[in-house]
Protein backbone atom coordinates (compact mmCIF):
# COMPACT_ATOMS: atom_id res chain seq x y z
CA UNK A 1 0.00 0.00 0.00
CA UNK A 2 2.82 2.41 0.92
CA UNK A 3 4.56 1.68 -2.42
CA UNK A 4 1.30 2.34 -4.29
CA UNK A 5 0.90 5.72 -2.56
CA UNK A 6 4.53 6.63 -3.29
CA UNK A 7 4.03 5.75 -6.96
CA UNK A 8 0.90 7.91 -7.08
CA UNK A 9 2.83 10.91 -5.73
CA UNK A 10 5.81 10.21 -8.01
CA UNK A 11 3.55 10.32 -11.06
CA UNK A 12 1.85 13.50 -9.87
CA UNK A 13 5.16 15.29 -9.31
CA UNK A 14 6.43 14.10 -12.71
CA UNK A 15 3.28 15.50 -14.34
CA UNK A 16 4.02 18.84 -12.64
CA UNK A 17 7.61 18.71 -13.98
CA UNK A 18 6.24 17.93 -17.45
CA UNK A 19 3.89 20.92 -17.24
CA UNK A 20 6.79 23.08 -16.02
CA UNK A 21 8.85 22.03 -19.05
CA UNK A 22 6.34 23.84 -21.27
CA UNK A 23 7.64 27.15 -19.87
CA UNK A 24 10.99 26.58 -21.57
CA UNK A 25 11.77 28.65 -24.66
CA UNK A 26 14.12 25.97 -25.98
CA UNK A 27 13.06 24.54 -29.34
CA UNK A 28 15.19 21.37 -29.43
CA UNK A 29 14.04 19.97 -26.10
CA UNK A 30 11.92 21.29 -23.25
CA UNK A 31 12.83 19.87 -19.85
CA UNK A 32 11.21 20.51 -16.47
CA UNK A 33 12.36 19.71 -12.94
CA UNK A 34 10.76 19.79 -9.49
CA UNK A 35 12.59 19.28 -6.18
CA UNK A 36 10.46 17.83 -3.40
CA UNK A 37 11.37 17.51 0.27
CA UNK A 38 9.02 16.21 2.96
CA UNK A 39 6.21 16.16 0.35
CA UNK A 40 6.64 19.89 -0.33
CA UNK A 41 7.88 21.37 -3.59
CA UNK A 42 10.92 23.42 -2.57
CA UNK A 43 12.09 24.35 -6.06
CA UNK A 44 11.37 24.11 -9.75
CA UNK A 45 13.20 24.77 -12.96
CA UNK A 46 13.23 24.35 -16.69
CA UNK A 47 15.99 24.54 -19.27
CA UNK A 48 16.76 28.01 -20.54
CA UNK A 49 19.14 30.93 -20.58
CA UNK A 50 20.35 32.62 -17.38
CA UNK A 51 18.35 35.53 -15.91
CA UNK A 52 18.74 38.70 -17.93
CA UNK A 53 19.65 36.94 -21.19
CA UNK A 54 17.46 36.67 -24.28
CA UNK A 55 15.00 33.77 -24.21
CA UNK A 56 16.57 31.99 -27.16
CA UNK A 57 18.35 28.72 -26.45
CA UNK A 58 19.62 27.83 -29.91
CA UNK A 59 22.08 29.58 -32.23
CA UNK A 60 21.45 30.27 -35.92
CA UNK A 61 22.52 26.71 -36.79
CA UNK A 62 20.04 25.17 -34.33
CA UNK A 63 22.63 24.13 -31.74
CA UNK A 64 22.04 24.78 -28.06
CA UNK A 65 24.03 27.78 -26.81
CA UNK A 66 26.76 26.81 -24.37
CA UNK A 67 25.36 28.94 -21.54
CA UNK A 68 21.87 27.42 -21.48
CA UNK A 69 21.14 25.99 -18.04
CA UNK A 70 19.60 22.55 -17.68
CA UNK A 71 16.33 22.25 -15.75
CA UNK A 72 17.85 20.50 -12.73
CA UNK A 73 20.72 23.02 -12.55
CA UNK A 74 18.15 25.83 -12.53
CA UNK A 75 16.14 24.15 -9.76
CA UNK A 76 19.24 23.46 -7.63
CA UNK A 77 20.45 27.05 -8.15
CA UNK A 78 17.11 28.37 -6.91
CA UNK A 79 17.48 26.35 -3.72
CA UNK A 80 21.00 27.73 -3.26
CA UNK A 81 19.54 31.25 -3.28
CA UNK A 82 16.89 30.38 -0.70
CA UNK A 83 16.85 29.25 2.91
CA UNK A 84 16.01 25.69 1.85
CA UNK A 85 18.33 22.70 1.48
CA UNK A 86 18.23 19.81 -0.99
CA UNK A 87 19.55 17.42 1.66
CA UNK A 88 17.48 14.23 1.42
CA UNK A 89 15.20 15.62 -1.31
CA UNK A 90 13.82 13.97 -4.45
CA UNK A 91 14.33 15.44 -7.91
CA UNK A 92 11.58 14.83 -10.46
CA UNK A 93 12.73 15.52 -14.00
CA UNK A 94 11.31 14.94 -17.46
CA UNK A 95 14.69 13.89 -18.93
CA UNK A 96 17.37 11.91 -17.11
CA UNK A 97 20.36 14.04 -16.09
CA UNK A 98 23.59 14.49 -18.02
CA UNK A 99 27.01 13.88 -16.46
CA UNK A 100 27.53 17.48 -15.33
CA UNK A 101 24.10 17.81 -13.75
CA UNK A 102 24.54 14.46 -12.01
CA UNK A 103 27.52 15.91 -10.16
CA UNK A 104 25.39 18.87 -9.03
CA UNK A 105 22.58 16.55 -7.95
CA UNK A 106 24.93 14.45 -5.82
CA UNK A 107 26.73 17.44 -4.30
CA UNK A 108 23.44 19.17 -3.44
CA UNK A 109 22.37 16.28 -1.21
CA UNK A 110 19.49 15.01 -3.36
CA UNK A 111 19.01 11.34 -2.48
CA UNK A 112 16.49 10.24 -5.11
CA UNK A 113 15.93 11.03 -8.80
CA UNK A 114 12.73 10.11 -10.63
CA UNK A 115 12.74 10.71 -14.36
CA UNK A 116 10.30 10.36 -17.25
CA UNK A 117 12.44 9.95 -20.39
CA UNK A 118 16.01 8.75 -20.77
CA UNK A 119 18.79 10.99 -22.06
CA UNK A 120 20.93 9.51 -24.86
CA UNK A 121 23.94 9.21 -22.55
CA UNK A 122 23.35 7.15 -19.39
CA UNK A 123 26.66 8.01 -17.71
CA UNK A 124 24.91 10.56 -15.49
CA UNK A 125 22.55 7.88 -14.17
CA UNK A 126 25.45 5.47 -13.69
CA UNK A 127 27.31 8.11 -11.67
CA UNK A 128 24.28 8.78 -9.47
CA UNK A 129 23.81 5.09 -8.73
CA UNK A 130 27.50 4.75 -7.89
CA UNK A 131 27.14 7.75 -5.55
CA UNK A 132 24.28 6.04 -3.72
CA UNK A 133 21.47 8.14 -5.17
CA UNK A 134 18.28 6.15 -5.77
CA UNK A 135 17.25 6.39 -9.44
CA UNK A 136 13.81 5.47 -10.76
CA UNK A 137 12.39 5.60 -14.28
CA UNK A 138 8.63 6.10 -14.67
CA UNK A 139 7.52 6.05 -18.29
CA UNK A 140 3.77 5.86 -17.72
CA UNK A 141 2.14 8.88 -16.06
CA UNK A 142 -1.45 7.60 -16.18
Amino acid sequence: MKEQKRNKYDKAYLRIAKEWSLLSYCKRKQVGAIIVKDRMIISDGYNGTPSGFENCCEDDDGYTKWYVLHAEANAISKVARSTQSCEGATLYITLSPCKDCSKLIHQSGIKRVVYYQGYKDEEGLDFLRKAGVEVEHIADLD
